[in-house]
Protein backbone atom coordinates (compact mmCIF):
# COMPACT_ATOMS: atom_id res chain seq x y z
CA UNK A 1 0.00 0.00 0.00
CA UNK A 2 0.99 3.30 -1.30
CA UNK A 3 0.68 6.31 1.81
CA UNK A 4 0.55 9.65 0.46
CA UNK A 5 1.10 13.00 2.14
CA UNK A 6 -2.44 13.65 2.04
CA UNK A 7 -2.46 10.22 4.72
CA UNK A 8 -0.35 11.99 6.67
CA UNK A 9 -2.13 15.09 7.26
CA UNK A 10 -5.63 13.05 7.71
CA UNK A 11 -4.21 12.25 11.13
CA UNK A 12 -5.93 13.41 14.26
CA UNK A 13 -2.93 15.54 15.94
CA UNK A 14 -1.22 12.21 16.53
CA UNK A 15 1.20 9.49 14.53
CA UNK A 16 -0.80 6.29 14.77
CA UNK A 17 0.70 3.79 13.56
CA UNK A 18 4.79 3.61 13.11
CA UNK A 19 7.35 5.07 10.69
CA UNK A 20 10.83 4.60 10.04
CA UNK A 21 13.75 6.99 11.01
CA UNK A 22 17.07 6.00 10.01
CA UNK A 23 17.88 2.52 12.03
CA UNK A 24 14.97 3.34 14.94
CA UNK A 25 11.39 2.47 14.21
CA UNK A 26 9.60 4.82 16.17
CA UNK A 27 6.00 4.24 17.63
CA UNK A 28 3.19 5.91 18.61
CA UNK A 29 -0.35 5.90 20.09
CA UNK A 30 -3.41 7.22 19.25
CA UNK A 31 -3.82 7.56 23.09
CA UNK A 32 -2.45 11.05 23.53
CA UNK A 33 -6.00 12.00 22.58
CA UNK A 34 -9.04 11.35 25.14
CA UNK A 35 -10.47 8.35 24.76
CA UNK A 36 -13.89 9.79 23.99
CA UNK A 37 -12.77 11.43 21.34
CA UNK A 38 -12.58 10.58 17.25
CA UNK A 39 -8.93 9.16 16.12
CA UNK A 40 -8.38 9.08 12.14
CA UNK A 41 -6.17 6.92 11.16
CA UNK A 42 -3.19 7.15 8.58
CA UNK A 43 0.41 7.07 8.91
CA UNK A 44 3.42 8.06 6.31
CA UNK A 45 6.96 7.64 5.96
CA UNK A 46 8.89 10.87 7.22
CA UNK A 47 11.81 12.42 5.60
CA UNK A 48 14.66 10.71 7.61
CA UNK A 49 17.29 12.54 9.74
CA UNK A 50 20.76 12.27 8.75
CA UNK A 51 21.33 10.57 12.07
CA UNK A 52 18.91 8.36 13.67
CA UNK A 53 16.83 9.80 16.41
CA UNK A 54 16.96 8.08 20.04
CA UNK A 55 14.92 5.56 21.37
CA UNK A 56 13.38 6.67 24.69
CA UNK A 57 13.80 3.12 25.79
CA UNK A 58 17.49 3.43 25.56
CA UNK A 59 17.82 6.24 27.90
CA UNK A 60 18.83 5.44 31.65
CA UNK A 61 15.84 6.75 33.94
CA UNK A 62 16.15 9.57 36.39
CA UNK A 63 19.76 10.34 36.68
CA UNK A 64 19.38 13.65 35.80
CA UNK A 65 17.94 16.48 38.31
CA UNK A 66 15.13 18.70 37.32
CA UNK A 67 16.00 21.95 36.61
CA UNK A 68 14.22 24.80 37.78
CA UNK A 69 14.28 27.78 35.87
CA UNK A 70 16.33 30.72 36.87
CA UNK A 71 14.43 34.15 37.50
CA UNK A 72 14.42 37.11 35.95
CA UNK A 73 15.88 40.37 37.42
CA UNK A 74 15.09 43.63 35.80
CA UNK A 75 18.21 45.32 34.66
CA UNK A 76 17.05 48.96 34.94
CA UNK A 77 14.17 51.45 35.30
CA UNK A 78 12.80 52.90 32.02
CA UNK A 79 10.55 55.67 31.62
CA UNK A 80 6.89 54.44 32.32
CA UNK A 81 4.70 55.46 28.63
CA UNK A 82 1.42 55.80 30.41
CA UNK A 83 2.83 57.63 33.23
CA UNK A 84 5.37 60.71 32.11
CA UNK A 85 7.76 61.29 34.89
CA UNK A 86 7.43 57.46 36.46
CA UNK A 87 10.12 54.83 35.73
CA UNK A 88 8.89 50.72 35.99
CA UNK A 89 11.16 48.20 36.18
CA UNK A 90 12.52 47.18 32.82
CA UNK A 91 13.92 43.57 31.80
CA UNK A 92 15.97 43.14 28.85
CA UNK A 93 15.92 39.42 27.67
CA UNK A 94 17.73 38.30 24.88
CA UNK A 95 17.09 35.01 22.52
CA UNK A 96 20.18 33.55 21.73
CA UNK A 97 21.36 30.40 20.14
CA UNK A 98 22.46 28.00 23.35
CA UNK A 99 23.50 24.27 23.76
CA UNK A 100 21.79 22.64 26.46
CA UNK A 101 22.87 18.71 27.61
CA UNK A 102 18.69 17.59 27.55
CA UNK A 103 20.42 13.71 29.41
CA UNK A 104 23.16 13.19 30.83
CA UNK A 105 24.18 10.35 28.02
CA UNK A 106 22.91 12.72 25.13
CA UNK A 107 25.39 14.88 23.66
CA UNK A 108 24.95 18.79 24.22
CA UNK A 109 21.48 20.02 21.75
CA UNK A 110 21.66 23.14 20.00
CA UNK A 111 18.67 25.21 20.53
CA UNK A 112 17.32 28.96 21.18
CA UNK A 113 16.22 30.48 24.28
CA UNK A 114 15.59 33.10 26.00
CA UNK A 115 18.24 34.55 27.62
CA UNK A 116 20.16 31.62 26.18
CA UNK A 117 18.24 28.96 28.37
CA UNK A 118 15.24 26.71 27.53
CA UNK A 119 12.96 27.17 29.30
CA UNK A 120 13.73 30.85 28.98
CA UNK A 121 13.87 32.63 33.00
CA UNK A 122 10.47 32.92 34.95
CA UNK A 123 9.19 36.45 34.68
CA UNK A 124 7.71 37.04 38.31
CA UNK A 125 5.29 40.13 38.29
CA UNK A 126 2.39 41.17 40.89
CA UNK A 127 -0.98 42.32 39.91
CA UNK A 128 -1.18 46.41 39.09
CA UNK A 129 2.59 46.95 39.24
CA UNK A 130 3.07 47.28 35.75
CA UNK A 131 6.90 46.46 33.98
CA UNK A 132 8.53 46.86 30.98
CA UNK A 133 10.12 43.87 28.89
CA UNK A 134 12.82 44.64 26.36
CA UNK A 135 12.71 41.58 23.92
CA UNK A 136 16.07 41.39 21.86
CA UNK A 137 16.31 39.22 18.62
CA UNK A 138 19.95 38.21 19.21
CA UNK A 139 19.34 35.02 17.27
CA UNK A 140 21.71 33.76 13.87
CA UNK A 141 20.68 35.17 10.65
CA UNK A 142 19.85 31.43 9.20
CA UNK A 143 17.00 29.30 10.48
CA UNK A 144 17.98 25.65 11.43
CA UNK A 145 14.57 23.98 11.03
CA UNK A 146 12.77 23.35 8.00
CA UNK A 147 10.90 26.49 6.90
CA UNK A 148 7.79 26.26 4.69
CA UNK A 149 7.63 29.14 1.94
CA UNK A 150 4.24 27.60 0.70
CA UNK A 151 2.53 29.26 4.02
CA UNK A 152 1.29 33.08 4.41
CA UNK A 153 3.95 34.48 6.40
CA UNK A 154 6.82 32.22 5.64
CA UNK A 155 7.41 33.37 1.65
CA UNK A 156 10.73 33.01 0.28
CA UNK A 157 11.16 36.73 0.36
CA UNK A 158 11.23 37.09 4.32
CA UNK A 159 14.07 36.91 6.20
CA UNK A 160 14.59 32.98 7.40
CA UNK A 161 14.77 34.28 11.34
CA UNK A 162 11.88 36.52 12.89
CA UNK A 163 10.98 36.81 16.27
CA UNK A 164 8.14 38.30 18.27
CA UNK A 165 7.17 37.85 21.99
CA UNK A 166 3.52 37.26 22.91
CA UNK A 167 2.81 36.61 26.72
CA UNK A 168 0.14 34.13 27.23
CA UNK A 169 -2.75 34.75 29.13
CA UNK A 170 -1.69 38.40 29.67
CA UNK A 171 -4.94 41.38 29.43
CA UNK A 172 -1.68 43.31 27.38
CA UNK A 173 -2.38 46.20 25.03
CA UNK A 174 -2.44 45.59 21.38
CA UNK A 175 1.11 46.85 21.19
CA UNK A 176 2.57 44.65 23.33
CA UNK A 177 0.28 41.75 22.64
CA UNK A 178 3.43 40.14 19.93
CA UNK A 179 0.63 40.37 17.02
CA UNK A 180 2.54 38.18 14.60
CA UNK A 181 3.03 40.60 12.02
CA UNK A 182 5.19 42.83 14.26
CA UNK A 183 8.23 40.70 14.18
CA UNK A 184 11.78 42.05 13.68
CA UNK A 185 14.82 40.45 12.73
CA UNK A 186 17.95 39.75 14.51
CA UNK A 187 19.64 43.00 15.91
CA UNK A 188 16.63 44.48 16.57
CA UNK A 189 13.99 44.35 19.74
CA UNK A 190 10.77 45.51 21.22
CA UNK A 191 9.88 47.04 24.68
CA UNK A 192 6.96 46.07 25.75
CA UNK A 193 4.98 47.28 28.80
CA UNK A 194 2.78 44.81 30.52
CA UNK A 195 0.01 46.19 33.32
CA UNK A 196 -0.44 43.24 34.69
CA UNK A 197 -4.07 44.60 36.38
CA UNK A 198 -5.31 40.78 36.00
CA UNK A 199 -5.60 38.12 39.05
CA UNK A 200 -2.61 35.81 39.83
CA UNK A 201 -2.29 32.89 37.25
CA UNK A 202 0.48 31.09 35.65
CA UNK A 203 1.42 32.33 32.44
CA UNK A 204 3.90 31.70 29.89
CA UNK A 205 5.73 33.60 27.69
CA UNK A 206 6.66 32.58 23.68
CA UNK A 207 7.18 33.33 20.42
CA UNK A 208 4.43 34.31 17.53
CA UNK A 209 5.92 35.08 14.41
CA UNK A 210 3.89 34.71 11.59
CA UNK A 211 4.10 31.13 9.50
CA UNK A 212 7.09 29.71 11.73
CA UNK A 213 5.88 30.15 15.57
CA UNK A 214 5.87 26.34 15.41
CA UNK A 215 9.27 25.81 14.70
CA UNK A 216 10.51 28.84 16.85
CA UNK A 217 9.19 27.14 19.71
CA UNK A 218 10.23 24.16 19.28
CA UNK A 219 13.60 25.79 18.91
CA UNK A 220 13.48 26.21 22.37
CA UNK A 221 11.54 29.94 22.45
CA UNK A 222 9.09 29.95 25.59
CA UNK A 223 9.29 30.84 29.67
CA UNK A 224 7.12 31.02 32.54
CA UNK A 225 5.10 34.15 33.49
CA UNK A 226 3.62 34.56 36.94
CA UNK A 227 1.41 36.83 38.22
CA UNK A 228 0.80 36.88 41.87
CA UNK A 229 -1.57 38.89 44.16
CA UNK A 230 -1.78 39.84 47.91
CA UNK A 231 -5.38 38.03 48.17
CA UNK A 232 -3.77 34.54 46.46
CA UNK A 233 -0.93 34.64 48.78
CA UNK A 234 -3.39 35.05 52.01
CA UNK A 235 -4.45 31.27 51.51
CA UNK A 236 -1.14 30.38 52.57
CA UNK A 237 -0.66 27.66 49.50
CA UNK A 238 2.98 26.45 49.33
CA UNK A 239 5.11 29.20 48.35
CA UNK A 240 8.88 29.56 47.44
CA UNK A 241 11.04 26.51 46.89
CA UNK A 242 7.81 24.65 47.44
CA UNK A 243 6.11 26.20 44.39
CA UNK A 244 7.71 25.35 41.02
CA UNK A 245 7.01 25.61 37.28
CA UNK A 246 6.78 22.48 35.19
CA UNK A 247 6.72 22.70 31.57
CA UNK A 248 6.13 20.04 29.72
CA UNK A 249 6.64 19.42 25.89
CA UNK A 250 8.39 16.78 23.31
CA UNK A 251 10.84 16.34 21.02
CA UNK A 252 12.48 14.40 18.09
CA UNK A 253 16.60 14.62 19.18
CA UNK A 254 19.06 12.61 16.92
CA UNK A 255 21.70 10.75 18.81
CA UNK A 256 24.02 13.00 17.83
CA UNK A 257 21.76 15.25 20.10
CA UNK A 258 20.54 17.60 16.82
CA UNK A 259 16.94 18.70 17.30
CA UNK A 260 14.87 17.05 14.04
CA UNK A 261 11.48 18.38 13.36
CA UNK A 262 9.34 16.31 11.21
CA UNK A 263 8.96 17.18 7.53
CA UNK A 264 6.63 15.48 4.46
CA UNK A 265 7.84 13.82 1.92
CA UNK A 266 7.40 17.22 -0.45
CA UNK A 267 10.97 18.93 0.16
CA UNK A 268 9.03 22.46 -1.29
CA UNK A 269 6.31 22.23 0.57
CA UNK A 270 7.72 20.51 3.90
CA UNK A 271 4.60 21.62 6.31
CA UNK A 272 3.20 18.60 8.51
CA UNK A 273 -0.13 18.86 10.12
CA UNK A 274 1.37 18.23 13.57
CA UNK A 275 4.21 17.03 15.68
CA UNK A 276 4.57 14.34 18.43
CA UNK A 277 7.77 13.88 19.41
CA UNK A 278 8.95 10.83 21.49
CA UNK A 279 10.53 12.29 24.03
CA UNK A 280 8.90 13.97 26.50
CA UNK A 281 10.57 16.72 28.43
CA UNK A 282 10.40 18.75 31.77
CA UNK A 283 11.52 21.89 31.92
CA UNK A 284 14.07 20.81 29.78
CA UNK A 285 14.99 17.53 30.88
CA UNK A 286 14.61 14.29 29.72
CA UNK A 287 13.29 11.72 32.58
CA UNK A 288 14.78 13.84 35.54
CA UNK A 289 13.90 13.86 39.27
CA UNK A 290 13.55 16.15 41.88
CA UNK A 291 14.33 15.61 45.59
CA UNK A 292 11.56 17.12 47.60
CA UNK A 293 10.40 17.08 51.34
CA UNK A 294 7.57 15.53 53.14
CA UNK A 295 5.42 18.31 52.74
CA UNK A 296 3.22 20.39 50.14
CA UNK A 297 4.06 21.67 46.89
CA UNK A 298 2.67 23.72 44.48
CA UNK A 299 3.51 22.95 40.45
CA UNK A 300 2.38 24.96 37.86
CA UNK A 301 1.54 22.26 35.06
CA UNK A 302 2.30 23.81 31.78
CA UNK A 303 1.86 22.13 28.51
CA UNK A 304 3.89 24.12 25.93
CA UNK A 305 3.88 21.48 23.17
CA UNK A 306 3.44 21.95 19.65
CA UNK A 307 0.49 19.38 19.13
CA UNK A 308 0.68 16.99 22.46
CA UNK A 309 -1.94 16.20 24.74
CA UNK A 310 -0.62 15.28 28.31
CA UNK A 311 -2.12 12.34 30.63
CA UNK A 312 -0.41 13.26 33.86
CA UNK A 313 -1.16 11.07 36.70
CA UNK A 314 0.95 9.85 40.26
CA UNK A 315 1.95 6.40 40.93
CA UNK A 316 1.09 4.61 43.91
CA UNK A 317 -2.76 5.87 43.35
CA UNK A 318 -2.13 9.57 44.90
CA UNK A 319 -4.37 12.07 44.28
CA UNK A 320 -3.67 15.33 43.18
CA UNK A 321 -5.21 18.50 44.40
CA UNK A 322 -5.82 21.34 41.63
CA UNK A 323 -6.40 24.98 42.76
CA UNK A 324 -5.52 27.04 39.12
CA UNK A 325 -6.42 26.92 35.66
CA UNK A 326 -5.16 28.93 32.82
CA UNK A 327 -6.37 32.30 34.16
CA UNK A 328 -6.39 31.57 38.09
CA UNK A 329 -7.35 29.82 40.79
CA UNK A 330 -10.40 27.87 40.74
CA UNK A 331 -13.42 28.79 43.50
CA UNK A 332 -12.14 25.21 45.67
CA UNK A 333 -9.71 22.76 45.14
CA UNK A 334 -10.56 19.69 43.54
CA UNK A 335 -9.14 16.34 44.02
CA UNK A 336 -8.10 14.45 40.83
CA UNK A 337 -6.32 11.60 39.81
CA UNK A 338 -5.23 12.32 36.67
CA UNK A 339 -5.05 15.45 34.74
CA UNK A 340 -5.36 16.56 31.07
CA UNK A 341 -3.65 18.99 29.74
CA UNK A 342 -4.07 20.50 25.68
CA UNK A 343 -1.19 22.19 24.07
CA UNK A 344 -1.31 25.62 25.96
CA UNK A 345 -3.90 24.62 29.23
CA UNK A 346 -2.06 24.87 32.78
CA UNK A 347 -2.87 23.76 35.53
CA UNK A 348 -1.88 24.47 39.27
CA UNK A 349 -1.82 21.42 41.60
CA UNK A 350 -0.54 20.81 45.47
CA UNK A 351 0.95 17.60 45.72
CA UNK A 352 1.21 16.37 49.15
CA UNK A 353 4.62 14.26 50.07
CA UNK A 354 4.00 13.78 53.69
CA UNK A 355 3.39 10.65 53.87
CA UNK A 356 6.27 9.12 51.24
CA UNK A 357 9.38 10.46 53.59
CA UNK A 358 12.16 7.88 52.39
CA UNK A 359 10.36 6.89 49.26
CA UNK A 360 9.75 7.99 46.07
CA UNK A 361 6.71 8.26 43.54
CA UNK A 362 6.80 9.40 39.86
CA UNK A 363 4.66 11.51 37.75
CA UNK A 364 3.61 9.94 34.50
CA UNK A 365 2.66 10.52 31.32
CA UNK A 366 -0.07 8.03 30.26
CA UNK A 367 1.76 4.90 31.52
CA UNK A 368 5.07 6.45 31.25
CA UNK A 369 6.87 7.76 34.42
CA UNK A 370 8.27 10.81 33.28
CA UNK A 371 9.57 12.39 36.34
CA UNK A 372 10.82 10.73 40.03
CA UNK A 373 9.86 12.24 43.19
CA UNK A 374 12.87 11.71 45.81
CA UNK A 375 11.25 12.54 49.04
CA UNK A 376 13.90 13.35 51.99
CA UNK A 377 12.89 14.51 55.39
CA UNK A 378 15.17 17.51 56.53
CA UNK A 379 13.08 18.41 59.67
CA UNK A 380 11.58 21.65 57.90
CA UNK A 381 7.91 22.20 59.36
CA UNK A 382 5.43 22.67 56.41
CA UNK A 383 3.36 25.49 57.97
CA UNK A 384 1.42 25.76 54.05
CA UNK A 385 -2.28 24.79 53.61
CA UNK A 386 -5.37 24.34 50.99
CA UNK A 387 -8.62 26.30 52.08
CA UNK A 388 -11.90 24.90 51.21
CA UNK A 389 -12.37 27.96 49.66
CA UNK A 390 -10.06 29.66 47.08
CA UNK A 391 -11.53 32.61 45.33
CA UNK A 392 -15.11 33.39 43.90
CA UNK A 393 -15.41 33.24 40.46
CA UNK A 394 -18.69 34.93 39.41
CA UNK A 395 -20.41 33.44 36.13
CA UNK A 396 -20.84 34.98 33.63
CA UNK A 397 -24.78 35.38 32.32
CA UNK A 398 -25.17 34.38 28.86
CA UNK A 399 -28.49 36.40 28.81
CA UNK A 400 -26.40 39.33 28.86
CA UNK A 401 -23.89 39.17 26.22
CA UNK A 402 -24.85 41.61 23.42
CA UNK A 403 -23.55 39.09 21.11
CA UNK A 404 -23.40 35.91 19.70
CA UNK A 405 -21.12 34.63 17.68
CA UNK A 406 -21.37 31.09 15.81
CA UNK A 407 -17.75 30.94 14.51
CA UNK A 408 -17.00 27.37 12.65
CA UNK A 409 -13.74 24.95 12.75
CA UNK A 410 -12.92 23.84 9.30
CA UNK A 411 -10.95 21.62 7.02
CA UNK A 412 -9.91 22.18 2.95
CA UNK A 413 -7.92 20.21 0.69
CA UNK A 414 -6.27 22.25 -1.91
CA UNK A 415 -7.11 21.55 -5.74
CA UNK A 416 -4.61 18.73 -5.97
CA UNK A 417 -6.60 17.03 -2.54
CA UNK A 418 -3.08 16.56 -1.30
CA UNK A 419 -3.05 18.62 1.10
CA UNK A 420 -4.75 20.56 4.24
CA UNK A 421 -5.69 23.74 5.58
CA UNK A 422 -6.91 24.13 8.60
CA UNK A 423 -9.36 27.65 9.03
CA UNK A 424 -11.45 29.67 11.58
CA UNK A 425 -14.89 30.00 9.96
CA UNK A 426 -14.49 29.64 6.70
CA UNK A 427 -11.92 32.71 6.49
CA UNK A 428 -7.75 32.95 5.87
CA UNK A 429 -5.46 35.17 7.86
CA UNK A 430 -6.14 37.40 5.45
CA UNK A 431 -9.59 38.01 4.75
CA UNK A 432 -11.50 41.16 6.23
CA UNK A 433 -12.03 40.95 9.92
CA UNK A 434 -15.31 40.13 10.89
CA UNK A 435 -14.82 39.72 14.79
CA UNK A 436 -15.26 43.69 16.27
CA UNK A 437 -16.37 43.30 20.15
CA UNK A 438 -17.06 46.47 21.72
CA UNK A 439 -14.83 47.59 25.07
CA UNK A 440 -16.44 46.66 27.93
CA UNK A 441 -19.28 44.35 26.63
CA UNK A 442 -20.28 40.54 27.11
CA UNK A 443 -20.30 38.07 24.04
CA UNK A 444 -20.74 34.21 23.86
CA UNK A 445 -18.77 32.69 20.82
CA UNK A 446 -20.08 29.17 19.72
CA UNK A 447 -17.33 27.09 17.98
CA UNK A 448 -18.88 24.53 15.40
CA UNK A 449 -16.07 21.72 15.22
CA UNK A 450 -16.98 20.62 11.77
CA UNK A 451 -13.39 18.91 11.65
CA UNK A 452 -12.82 15.38 13.08
CA UNK A 453 -9.86 16.16 15.76
CA UNK A 454 -10.20 18.22 18.85
CA UNK A 455 -8.43 22.17 18.87
CA UNK A 456 -7.41 24.21 21.40
CA UNK A 457 -8.83 27.76 20.83
CA UNK A 458 -6.96 30.65 22.81
CA UNK A 459 -8.26 33.95 22.38
CA UNK A 460 -5.65 36.56 23.21
CA UNK A 461 -6.39 39.07 25.06
CA UNK A 462 -9.25 38.15 27.40
CA UNK A 463 -9.76 35.73 29.98
CA UNK A 464 -13.74 33.57 29.44
CA UNK A 465 -15.54 30.93 31.29
CA UNK A 466 -17.09 27.75 29.62
CA UNK A 467 -20.39 27.71 29.40
CA UNK A 468 -21.41 24.20 27.93
CA UNK A 469 -20.53 21.76 25.28
CA UNK A 470 -23.41 20.27 23.01
CA UNK A 471 -23.69 17.40 19.34
CA UNK A 472 -25.25 18.68 16.92
CA UNK A 473 -26.17 17.10 13.23
CA UNK A 474 -23.54 17.65 10.86
CA UNK A 475 -25.59 16.72 7.91
CA UNK A 476 -27.96 19.95 8.81
CA UNK A 477 -25.30 22.02 9.17
CA UNK A 478 -24.05 21.29 5.20
CA UNK A 479 -27.04 21.12 4.38
CA UNK A 480 -28.30 24.38 5.67
CA UNK A 481 -25.86 25.70 8.12
CA UNK A 482 -28.79 25.31 10.48
CA UNK A 483 -27.78 24.16 14.33
CA UNK A 484 -29.74 21.18 14.83
CA UNK A 485 -28.91 19.72 18.21
CA UNK A 486 -28.84 16.28 18.57
CA UNK A 487 -28.40 16.27 22.58
CA UNK A 488 -28.41 18.26 25.57
CA UNK A 489 -25.70 20.44 26.58
CA UNK A 490 -22.78 19.43 28.51
CA UNK A 491 -21.56 21.78 31.79
CA UNK A 492 -18.44 22.43 32.21
CA UNK A 493 -16.17 20.34 33.61
CA UNK A 494 -15.35 20.84 37.31
CA UNK A 495 -11.66 21.92 36.15
CA UNK A 496 -13.43 24.60 33.77
CA UNK A 497 -15.12 26.13 36.13
CA UNK A 498 -12.52 28.76 36.59
CA UNK A 499 -11.28 31.51 34.06
CA UNK A 500 -9.50 29.93 31.14
CA UNK A 501 -7.68 31.49 27.77
CA UNK A 502 -7.83 28.04 26.03
CA UNK A 503 -10.62 26.03 25.67
CA UNK A 504 -10.83 22.62 23.83
CA UNK A 505 -13.42 22.57 21.08
CA UNK A 506 -14.04 18.76 20.53
CA UNK A 507 -15.44 17.51 16.79
CA UNK A 508 -19.04 16.78 16.54
CA UNK A 509 -20.00 19.62 19.27
CA UNK A 510 -20.57 23.12 19.85
CA UNK A 511 -18.49 24.23 22.66
CA UNK A 512 -19.60 28.05 23.90
CA UNK A 513 -17.68 30.80 25.91
CA UNK A 514 -19.09 33.84 27.23
CA UNK A 515 -16.54 36.61 28.18
CA UNK A 516 -16.13 40.40 29.09
CA UNK A 517 -13.89 41.98 26.44
CA UNK A 518 -11.97 44.01 29.05
CA UNK A 519 -8.69 45.69 27.69
CA UNK A 520 -7.67 48.47 25.52
CA UNK A 521 -8.99 48.58 22.10
CA UNK A 522 -6.69 47.50 19.03
CA UNK A 523 -6.13 44.66 16.83
CA UNK A 524 -5.31 41.08 18.56
CA UNK A 525 -6.16 37.25 17.23
CA UNK A 526 -7.16 34.29 18.30
CA UNK A 527 -6.14 31.37 16.62
CA UNK A 528 -5.67 27.20 17.68
CA UNK A 529 -2.98 26.52 19.68
CA UNK A 530 -2.18 23.51 17.69
CA UNK A 531 1.21 25.48 16.38
CA UNK A 532 1.05 23.58 13.35
CA UNK A 533 -2.59 24.72 12.51
CA UNK A 534 -1.82 28.33 13.56
CA UNK A 535 0.91 28.59 11.06
CA UNK A 536 -1.22 27.61 8.43
CA UNK A 537 -4.39 29.83 8.34
CA UNK A 538 -6.07 28.29 11.71
CA UNK A 539 -5.39 32.20 13.14
CA UNK A 540 -7.94 34.99 12.87
CA UNK A 541 -7.43 38.69 13.76
CA UNK A 542 -9.98 40.24 15.93
CA UNK A 543 -10.64 44.45 16.64
CA UNK A 544 -11.56 45.53 19.89
CA UNK A 545 -13.62 48.51 19.14
CA UNK A 546 -13.92 51.41 21.82
CA UNK A 547 -16.94 51.65 24.19
CA UNK A 548 -19.84 53.06 23.08
CA UNK A 549 -19.53 56.70 24.11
Amino acid sequence: MTITRRDFLRGAGVFVGAYAVGDVRCTASASTMPMAMPVRTGAATLAAPKVPLINPTSLARFVDPLPVPSVARATQQCADPANPGHTLPCYRIEMRACKVRLHRDIPATPLWGYAGQFPGPTIEARRGEPLMVEWVNALPAKHFLPIDHTLHGAEKGQPEVRAVTHVHGARASAGADGFPEDWYTPGHSALYRYANGQDAATLWYHDHAMGITRLNIYAGLFGAYIVRDAEEQALNLPTGDYDIPLMLCDRFVAQDGQLYYPVSDDPDAPWVMQCNGNLVLLNGKLFPYLEVEPRRYRLRLINVANTRFFDLSLSHDQAMQQVASDQGLLPAPLERARIELYPAERAEVVIDFSSFAGKSLQLRHESLGILEFRVRDNGHRDTSAVPTSLRPVARIDPASAVQNRILTLNETDDANGNAMTMLLDGKRWSDPVTETPRQHSVETWSFVNLTGDAHPIHLHLVRFQVIDRRPFDLFAWNAHRKLVFTGPPLPPEAQELGWKDTVRADPGMVTRIAMRFEGEPGRYVWHCHFLEHEDNEMMRPFELLPAHS
